[in-house]
């Protein structure tokens, strides 16, 4: 693997889907002063930092299942999580259904990366994992903790993800999140999974 070329690869292909969605909503986003996209940019960067986190895990949720009879798809646990963070929207004066589509997301993604790591590992045993996490004791605490914040980010940019130019102005995070964290073309793609639903607006 090349990591910048890879870093490179990553960072054209958010910057284009930036420039595709932004061309598609430049008439409603160019009534936007500078401090409040500034602001609006920044806010939804405190989720696709999140985003970002939640898919490096997938590297020890697979460590964890990887050469075990745990299965990458977990539909018991998922709908734990889905049902728990609908309730918990509610109380946080947020709409359950669109929460939930939010952290849907989250989990395909997840899984997205998990099934990729699985496939090099399958083609490049040297590259396997030489450590199990304890999924119980140390994966899922730090998912657990990441909801909390994803829950209070929704939260504070309800009004953002329902603006307008929400779309341009989420891929523009994104791709400063990839960067941040250097993620390798499997994880871009786990990132753009996991976007679709945060923006709300009709």
């Amino acid at each position: 693997m090349r990591p910048h070329r890879l870093r490179s690869t990553l960072i054209t292909a958010l910057m284009l889907a930036t420039a595709t969605v932004s061309a598609t909503t430049s008439a409603t986003a160019h009534t936007s002063t500078a401090p409040a996209s500034a602001t609006a940019a920044s806010s939804l960067g405190a989720l696709t930092e999140l985003f970002a986190e939640r898919l490096l895990l997938a590297d020890k949720v697979a460590a964890a299942k990887y050469g075990t009879e745990s299965p990458i798809d977990d539909p018991a646990r998922e709908r734990q999580i889905l049902d728990d963070v609908a309730a918990r929207a509610a109380g946080l004066g947020l709409d359950p259904a669109s929460v939930t589509a939010v952290f849907r997301d989250q989990i395909e993604a997840n899984k997205l990366v998990q099934r990729g790591l699985y496939a090099r590992w399958d083609a490049h045993p040297d590259e396997r994992p030489t450590e199990r996490p304890d999924l119980a004791k140390e994966v899922r605490p730090a998912l657990d903790l990441i909801t909390t914040r994803l829950l209070a980010a929704l939260q504070e940019t309800a009004s953002v993800r329902a603006d307008a130019s929400c779309e341009p102005r989420l891929y523009a995070a994104a791709t400063g999140s990839a960067y941040e964290h250097r993620l390798d073309v499997l994880h871009l793609r786990g990132l753009g999974r996991a976007l679709p639903s945060v923006c709300s607006t009709d």
